[in-house]
């Protein structure tokens, strides 16, 4: 019998060796996750924009000022901390499990039989129970609270790459309605010349009222941008203020321009720094992998259902429990007062045969997470280097524009004066001032916003390639 319960002992160990194993990282993921673009390939590196604190990144020292008091109050982040201490807590709570649990269960009676003299009994034990971890339980457990805890830390510094990057996108944005509200005003002096200008023409019998007309309406549509432009700018401080966790109030801010996005050794003027794509440095993908909380955070997502797989497992083996009380009593044999040591230990091993299926379907269900986790993550790094890409190729983009832009704004502007000093002297009509007036409007505003689009681009390459983070 000795021998037979050792061999069956010895089996369940060896088959419940697999239960320590610990978790690696072994799900595939594409090579070329970035794409097969010569121009990202060519601005790949060693290093990575990623790798620069978010104080590196953007210059301004009142963005800088601004992200600091965003990450310092924001209700969103501290959330993501409290989880954090929640998850230590419990992290906590699953080391203790490998210690015993100790209890003090005092307790007394008083009885009679057929009216004679009360008798008084007293136990006075503390009671000791422990979970011996044979085949890994108490540890996969562990374990799995490691990786919560991790997956906590992880959310944790997406939320605050998150706010780094919208923070940032709404000062920006902030500073382009600054420069377009800047246009809109300088275009609403000149119109305003114009108006008048053409007003002692029909006056003088040089112009039809019509001219009039079109000229007012079109100088009136652009006062109605300024007050739509000007309604924008409470907008986006009231949703910085609202990241803030502040009432709505002004937001301090540089004038476009003055600081910008670039790497340290850039040069050159302000859009060959920010467009420039050789010096927006993407490093390899690995990198990104190490960087991105997201990723991160679904790797240890993995990590804890393989964990939890692993507890599955090891509910299929016995467990082993010991129990021991040790204390005072009056209650062994004759009564007596003072009461005398009492000791007691049980061990107790407890193998599931039958539990109505309850552990193969925790096992299964365990396991179908595992696979669904892993897809999901391969998924996500494809994701991942889908907005790299797609950040690359509008930082291209507007690199592009930008020239093009510029110079249209260039001939545009000589059109205009070309054309108000012909309608000065009679030699062009109202309708060639108006469309050289609206087509130099609407080049210098589309200027402004291939300016902001390419910051935003660059902001989010910075952000899909993890940074931000820290």
């Amino acid at each position: 019998m000795r021998k037979n319960i050792i061999l069956i002992l010895s089996t369940l160990t060896l088959m419940g060796c697999g239960i320590y194993d610990k978790y690696e990282q072994k799900t595939p993921t594409p090579n070329d996750v970035f794409g097969t673009s010569q121009d990202i390939n060519s601005a790949s590196g060693d290093a990575s924009i990623a790798q620069m604190s978010w104080r590196e990144f953007f210059t301004d020292p009142l963005l800088q000022q601004l992200i600091q008091q965003v990450l310092d109050n924001n209700t969103d982040l501290n959330s993501a901390r409290i989880a954090v201490e929640k998850s230590e807590a419990a992290l906590k709570t699953a080391k203790l499990a490998y210690l015993p649990s100790l209890a003090f269960t005092p307790q007394g009676t008083i009885s009679s039989f057929d009216g004679n003299a009360a008798t008084k009994t007293y136990n006075l034990p503390l009671q000791l129970s422990m979970d011996i971890d044979v085949f890994g339980s108490i540890t996969n457990k562990k374990r799995a609270a490691k990786a919560v805890l991790l997956q906590a830390q992880m959310q944790q510094e997406a939320v605050r790459s998150n706010l780094v990057a919208t923070t940032a996108h709404q000062y920006f944005m902030l500073q382009v309605l600054d420069r377009q509200l800047e246009i809109l005003t300088m275009t609403d002096s000149l119109w305003s010349k114009s108006l008048e200008t053409e007003k002692l023409l029909w006056e003088n019998g040089k112009a039809y009222s019509t001219a009039v007309n079109q000229m007012e309406a079109s100088y009136l549509n652009v006062k109605t941008q300024i007050v739509d432009n000007r309604r924008n700018i409470r907008a986006v401080e009231n949703s910085i203020c609202q990241l803030l966790g502040v009432t709505p109030q002004h937001i301090d801010r540089q004038k476009w321009g003055s600081s910008i996005l670039h790497h340290a050794e850039a040069m050159g003027n302000d859009a060959q720094k920010m467009f420039d794509t050789k010096y927006l440095k993407i490093g390899v993908p690995a990198l990104m992998l190490e960087n991105r909380p997201d990723i991160r955070m679904a790797n240890h997502a993995m990590e804890e259902a393989f964990y939890n797989t692993q507890a599955a497992r090891a509910a299929f083996y016995p467990s082993l429990t010991l129990n021991g009380s040790a204390g005072w009593t009056n209650s062994v044999g004759v009564i007596v007062n003072p009461g005398k040591i009492l000791l007691n230990a049980v061990a107790g091993l407890t193998q599931p045969i039958f539990a109505r299926g309850q552990l193969i379907a925790n096992k299964k269900i365990a396991k179908l997470t595992e696979q669904d986790l892993q897809k999901k993550y391969v998924q996500m790094v494809i994701d991942a280097g889908n907005e790299v890409n797609e950040a690359m190729a509008d930082c291209q983009a507007a690199r592009e524009k930008h020239q093009y832009l510029t110079r249209q704004v260039e001939v545009l502007h000589e059109a205009y004066n070309g054309t108000h000093e012909l309608m000065d002297n009679g030699k062009a009509s109202y309708l060639e001032v108006l469309t050289a007036q609206e087509s130099l409007l609407e080049a210098q505003l589309g200027q402004a916003m291939n300016m902001f689009d390419a910051t935003e681009a660059v902001i989010a390459l910075y952000v899909a390639l993890g940074g931000g983070a820290k």
